[in-house]
């Protein structure tokens, strides 16, 4: 069986990262917040920013790419496996999810999604591939696929691996590939695709596929 695995991509460890960082100061449209600050005895509070390619960052890193991303896989398996809605009464509109780790409470923004499709493969942060449950999005033209409810319920499929994929996707006759596919074709077997996902996107996401919790890039 085929499984999606979601972005597990930190040049320098976690923890020196945070030390790094712990005491800058950063405001958001109007959410202002200091990395590593302790609202209440014994609690941190960080805020983190991941990309349309699954790369996760400190949000006030000032220039995101490969180099200042998040690698420690580790770090990352136990971050995204606590990953929830943020129905905290913190940060809520700026900062749509959460991870709690012990006595931190990590508050994450995103591009897109929270969840980042990367690869087809079997190993931790995954997912069951579900090929009829891919959705592409008529006006951005970037591909979802289901994850766990508690993330958001669809998850982004990064860009090279949508690529890799397109190549599967079948469109009515009298479409051109500008159309919107109806089946995919996956291990011999060609799946009508369901669409379920059309309605976790919002009228104002129609706009730009995007989530609203993006910002940068």
């Amino acid at each position: 069986m085929f499984f999606l695995r979601t972005a597990a991509v930190s040049c320098r460890s976690v923890a020196a990262v945070r030390r790094l960082c712990t005491g800058h100061t950063a405001c958001r449209n109007t959410a202002a917040y200091t990395q590593g600050q302790s609202p209440e005895p014994r609690i941190r509070e960080y805020f983190y920013y991941i990309d349309h390619q699954g790369q996760l960052f400190l949000d006030d890193t000032k220039v995101k790419n490969f180099v200042t991303c998040f690698k420690d896989k580790q770090f990352l398996i136990f971050f995204f496996s606590r990953l929830r809605s943020n129905q905290s009464g913190r940060y809520e509109e700026d900062f749509p999810f959460l991870s709690l780790c012990g006595r931190e409470r990590n508050f994450l923004r995103c591009d897109d999604r929270p969840v980042v499709f990367t690869h087809l493969i079997q190993e931790k942060l995954t997912v069951p591939f579900r090929p009829e449950s891919l959705h592409m999005h008529p006006d951005s033209g970037r591909l979802y696929h289901p994850c766990t409810q508690r993330a958001g319920g669809v998850g982004l499929v990064r860009s090279a691996l949508a690529i890799e994929l397109s190549p599967h996707f079948v469109y009515a006759t009298d479409e051109s590939h500008s159309g919107q596919p109806t089946h995919f074709i996956w291990s011999g077997k060609q799946h009508r695709l369901t669409n379920e996902l059309a309605e976790f996107f919002t009228s104002s996401e129609k706009d730009d596929g995007g989530y609203r919790g993006g910002g940068d890039g």
